[in-house]
């Protein structure tokens, strides 16, 4: 008897349980939404979320904030939305390391990768070669082999190691047969401060944040890691097209939403993400800063970070790239 009303109460709890999550998705959003950014503030990710945080405010008429929280090529942030309470109301903006190969290296995450529910991809950025201003080369012929003279000599910014920006400068030296030496950072705000300062030589880093500094002479942009030319950037050439083939390289942001979060709440959040990303204004917006909106279903998302944790754990499997 005892068994049975044990097991008639774990029943009820359950059901309970299941009816308020589902009133409680029904209702969403009620209460103030933060979005953790896990990167500094400045470049793609942070500039993306922040155009798509304030048509979020106005579309479901609640206080949505931007939390920045940089750092260990976007862990810290993504732990933190991992362990979030999973009712819509804490989510996770990215660049693609947190989402897809962080777990190839790190030999310990506090968090899975995997388990983020997803929402929705923002935009996809190329990424660009920009070499501080006074840099000698001023073509990738001559980078090449301005680097093949001073073999780990030229040093070269990332976001942080396993970031895109990491990767991007791996494949090439695996494309093009030269040595750099890394220098990681927390993010794109600080690796572009020290490259305008000329502390450091180059930085494989998205188009819509090198753009203002290559039109202002701040820096210089070499070439673009796309199949074709960009616009805004037309007289920039392609790597393809300056003799290093296959290294095409885009970076990419993405909501997620903590494990275990309602699919009505993931839904309706890829719902009026897409709305948004579809006003022509935010569009041209965005394109204005070399950002191609991308948005799509919460499936095709999951199917895009598969196929991206494939293509660079390909390259962190050759480049032999590690991470304590």
């Amino acid at each position: 008897m005892r068994v049975r009303s044990a097991f008639i109460a774990a029943v009820s709890f359950c059901i309970a349980a299941n009816t308020a999550h589902a009133q409680s998705a029904d209702k969403y959003p009620s209460d103030t939404i933060k979005i953790i950014v896990c990167v500094p503030p400045g470049g793609a990710v942070d500039s993306a979320t922040r155009i798509i945080a304030e048509r979020l405010r106005q579309k479901f008429g609640k206080t949505i904030v931007v939390d920045n929280r940089g750092g260990q090529a976007g862990n810290i942030g993504a732990e933190a939305v991992a362990t979030a309470k999973p009712d819509g109301y804490t989510l996770l903006a990215a660049q693609p390391a947190p989402l897809t190969i962080n777990g190839l290296l790190y030999k310990k995450l506090n968090y899975d990768p995997a388990a983020f529910e997803p929402v929705a991809i923002m935009t996809t950025v190329p990424n660009v070669l920009l070499v501080r201003a006074d840099f000698p080369a001023k073509t990738i012929g001559e980078f090449i082999a301005y680097v093949k003279t001073h073999p780990g000599k030229v040093n070269y910014a990332s976001q942080g190691n396993g970031t895109t920006s990491h990767l991007t400068a791996e494949l090439f030296q695996e494309l093009t047969g030269t040595e750099l030496m890394h220098v990681p950072y927390r993010g794109t705000g600080p690796a572009m401060n020290d490259l305008i300062a000329g502390h450091v030589d180059m930085f494989f880093v998205e188009a819509a944040v090198a753009r203002q500094q290559h039109n202002n002479g701040k820096a210089r942009i070499l070439a673009v890691a796309t199949d074709k030319r960009v616009d805004g950037l037309s007289d920039i050439p392609t790597f393809v097209e300056s003799g290093v083939p296959g290294l095409v390289s885009a970076t990419w942001n993405a909501i997620a939403a903590p494990p275990g979060t309602p699919k009505a709440i993931t839904e309706t959040l890829n719902r009026a993400i897409n709305e948004i990303m579809a006003q022509p204004d935010v569009r041209q917006q965005l394109l204005s800063i070399s950002m191609q909106p991308v948005g799509g279903t919460p499936a095709d998302m999951t199917r895009f970070t598969q196929q991206e944790t494939k293509r660079w754990g390909d390259v962190i499997r050759h480049a032999n790239v590690t991470i304590n």
